[in-house]
């Protein structure tokens, strides 16, 4: 059974060696120490793996997992929406090219997914029409928020409606903690900052009638959607008692949890199974975050370890839902 990972991050030599070059017009800085790649987040030295930058690097790694393909796409560093717009529809040019061709050293293991400057809507969409015609990506990811407005905001709506047109899933990934409080204490930031920016941006999503007016919209969620598997009963509840989820007139978010896809990436096996349980494992892919730590060490067996998972829930996570969404069934 083939293995397909749509949760799976890349710096591409292309951006790295533009910032090399011109660090102030990025804000950031790559430098070399004793051998290794670090890069400059938020003022705090982050190593870049080889598995970061070079494709070889990353289908070994796939090898040593018994993992057969990878949806690639750039880590949330390197959104660089806070920069002007021109530099940010130069830096998701850079990316696009830089993992297409990644892509092509090994296009049998590698789908690449488009990067597009969210800051600048029009420029997001020329952008990815662009790539889905140079490139042939079938996904594009986005940040559940862009520089603190909400991926349902007016303002990004075309860009989701483009999407939508064009065939594109969007795989949306927290890039920063929204919540603010008591988060930068212990990582928290992430550990309960990242699936809480998702779960704002499903509400978001579901209550301010996006989803209604793109119908057909795919949608990923990493990190295994956040609280939103765990607390949906909460947002049917409040959608029928309180008016406020109603200005919008949207439909129930019990009719529109499963307009998303969900990767299982959830740390606990008990916690996959309920997420199976409750939106079907048409609606589930696997996702390692790699190489980023908060990925799983051995991701395939995390994914067997799931209790009472069937052989048919377990070709769908592995293969089936992934290659729906890529367009290769």
């Amino acid at each position: 059974m083939t293995t397909i990972d749509l949760h799976n991050h890349v710096v591409p030599p292309t951006v790295l060696d533009a910032i090399r070059k011109s660090p102030e017009r990025f804000h950031t800085s790559v430098y070399e120490k004793d051998g290794k790649t670090y890069f400059d987040v938020h003022g705090n030295p982050a190593e870049l793996k080889p598995e970061f930058f070079n494709a070889d690097a990353k289908v070994a790694w796939m090898d040593s997992v018994g993992m057969d393909i990878a949806g690639i796409s750039v880590g949330p560093p390197i959104y660089f929406y806070n920069l002007s717009p021109d530099v940010g529809l130069e830096s998701a040019k850079l990316a696009n090219d830089g993992i297409a061709q990644m892509v092509a050293a090994h296009p049998k293991r590698l789908r690449g997914m488009a990067h597009i400057p969210m800051q600048d809507p029009d420029a997001a969409i020329i952008e990815l029409e662009r790539v889905v015609k140079e490139h042939k990506f079938k996904g594009v990811e986005v940040g559940t928020s862009i520089e603190g407005l909400p991926l349902a905001d007016q303002k990004f709506r075309k860009v989701l409606k483009t999407a939508e047109q064009l065939g594109c899933f969007i795989f949306t990934h927290p890039y920063q903690c929204l919540a603010k409080g008591w988060m930068e204490d212990y990582y928290l930031s992430n550990f309960i900052g990242f699936p809480l920016d998702t779960t704002m941006m499903v509400a978001h999503l579901m209550f301010s009638g996006a989803l209604d007016e793109c119908p057909k919209l795919k949608i990923l969620l990493a990190h295994g959607g956040g609280y939103v598997p765990y607390q949906i009963g909460r947002f049917v509840h409040g959608h029928n008692v309180r008016h406020e989820p109603k200005v919008n007139n949207a439909s129930s978010p019990r009719d529109l949890l499963r307009r998303f896809y969900f990767d299982c990436l959830t740390h606990d096996a008990q916690a996959a199974r309920h997420l199976i349980n409750r939106v079907g494992a048409d609606r589930v892919v696997i996702g390692t975050d790699h190489p980023f730590d908060m990925g799983p060490d051995r991701p395939i067996e995390a994914l067997d370890a799931i209790p009472g998972l069937t052989a048919a829930e377990r070709e769908q996570v592995a293969s089936l839902t992934a290659r729906g969404l890529l367009g290769e069934v």
